[in-house]
């Protein structure tokens, strides 16, 4: 049997974190065995569904690498299907008109509930040979069985065990004729020959319901695996505010994608001690059986140190690419100054994120607006305006614009002024940066240029000279 995993977001609004790392594991156990992931749009909420949250997904998967073998498909597109296995089920037997007024419903409800009874549909229209007098379009209900025991042998919780007693006749059809979810993903799953469901484990008490459709249609029903939820740092449910973000969201924090990959894995399945996995190294190691069975806990903290490994540790050009789109964020044009590699092999020790990587490296694209007040009073003092003019002097004659030539301008420079380095660096950085903090000097004016670096440094002592002239 070949294995054939899905995803089957509903697009009421972003790709979130729980989706995300639902994706891949599916992902991962299909790519592991050789199988088909199939993407699926469960869109039958016609008031909640957009085309924006739909784009949201892909694009969200997309970044994530998490690439489909089958689909988009979308139930919506589906209905015909729908209403021919909701016939069959209603032919044999498996499935009845239910005539029940929403008031009835309600009033039942009421009576239960005053009588400490879990509310239930009590089967009233289920022997109904013809329609009331009267009576409006009726909702579809599955005949589900009202004895024994439904059984899922859950690979992340085991055995769970349900009461066909407990389980009422649910509504598989509304009254306008739309299936609802749990009808509709049973015939998904049956016509794309799903083999594994692994999903959150909300839908947990829905699955004894989906196994009762399967068999009543002969289909032997696909491994269930419910997954954990994910907490939020303090052991709390997830909110937006702590933590249930767009997976876009993490993209516009500065994340890499593999950062943010191999922190998903890690939230809830572990091989060992082992926190950094490559993407192969996940595919092979990757197994349902060892997501445990408790929930997990965001850490932040961890995202951040992982993302900072794999800035240091990826081929310079694919970080650069991620790097161009948030200095293109930024209103940068990535063009306009020098090489992003050679960027990210300066910023990469320095940097926890992409985007401080860009927000420290905009001013290799723009001239400082001005100067950092405290960096200005330090090392813009009563003297500095010659040292950088010696440095200026020394550095235009230039014959190779290297860093190691650029180190020996201005190591001699020190030592002729008899200065220690950093108080020759120091008023060069804040000159050309307008900030006490860039990568070594050397570095910073080779990338800079000797253009750029010269006209900084004459800013930087017109700026010394007339402020100094201001204050007499």
């Amino acid at each position: 049997m070949s294995v054939k995993t899905r995803f089957a977001p509903s697009p009421t609004g972003f790709l979130h974190i729980g989706g995300a790392r639902t994706a891949l594991f599916c992902w991962l156990y299909a790519r592991r065995h050789g199988g088909r992931f199939v993407l699926r749009v469960e869109d039958t909420d016609r008031e909640r569904s957009t085309n924006e949250a739909v784009n949201a997904i892909l694009e969200g998967m997309s970044w994530l690498g998490l690439d489909y073998d089958e689909g988009p498909f979308y139930q919506t597109e589906r209905f015909e299907r729908y209403r021919e296995v909701m016939q069959r089920l209603l032919d044999e037997g498996n499935a009845y008109p239910c005539y029940c007024s929403r008031d009835r419903l309600e009033a039942l409800r009421e009576e239960q509930l005053a009588r400490k009874e879990k509310p239930r549909y009590d089967g009233r229209c289920r022997g109904l040979k013809k329609p009331p007098e009267g009576a409006g379009a009726p909702v579809v209900r599955f005949r589900s069985p009202l004895e024994g025991q439904t059984v899922v042998d859950d690979r992340i919780r085991g055995r769970v065990t349900f009461s066909n007693a407990e389980l009422d006749d649910l509504v598989i059809a509304r009254a306008d004729g739309t299936p609802t979810y749990n009808f509709t993903v049973v015939v998904d799953d049956m016509d794309m020959e799903i083999t594994h469901v692994i999903r959150g484990d909300d839908h947990l008490n829905n699955t004894p319901r989906q196994i009762n459709i399967l068999q009543a249609l002969g289909v032997q029903p696909p491994a269930y695996a419910h997954v954990p939820m994910i907490l939020d740092e303090h052991g709390k449910k997830l909110s937006k505010r702590t933590g249930a973000a767009s997976v876009m969201d993490y993209r516009e924090q500065g994340f890499l994608p593999e950062a943010v990959v191999n922190y998903l894995v890690r939230l809830g399945w572990s091989h060992g001690d082992q926190e950094i996995f490559s993407l192969d190294e996940m595919v092979e190691l990757f197994d349902i059986d060892d997501i445990n069975a408790s929930a997990s806990s965001l850490n932040p903290s961890k995202l951040l140190w992982l993302n900072q490994h794999y800035l240091k540790s990826s081929d310079p050009a694919h970080v650069a690419r991620h790097l161009a789109w948030h200095l293109g964020a930024l209103g940068v044009d990535p063009a306009d100054g020098p090489g992003l590699e050679a960027i990210v092999g300066a910023q990469a020790e320095r940097s926890k994120t992409l985007l401080e990587m860009a927000q420290n490296s905009l001013f290799f694209f723009r001239e400082p607006e001005g100067y950092d007040e405290k960096a200005a009073r330090k090392n813009f003092k009563d003297g500095a305006d010659d040292v950088l003019e010696r440095v200026r002097g020394a550095l235009v004659g230039l014959a190779a614009w290297r860093a190691e030539a650029i180190h020996e301008v201005i190591t001699d420079v020190a030592e002729r002024l008899e200065l220690k380095m950093g108080k020759v660096a120091q008023p060069i950085r804040v000159a050309v940066s307008g900030s006490p903090v860039s990568p070594p000097i050397d570095v910073t004016l080779e990338l800079l240029g000797r253009e750029a670096t010269l006209r900084r440094l004459d800013a930087a002592v017109a700026y010394m000279r007339e402020d100094r002239a201001a204050a007499t």
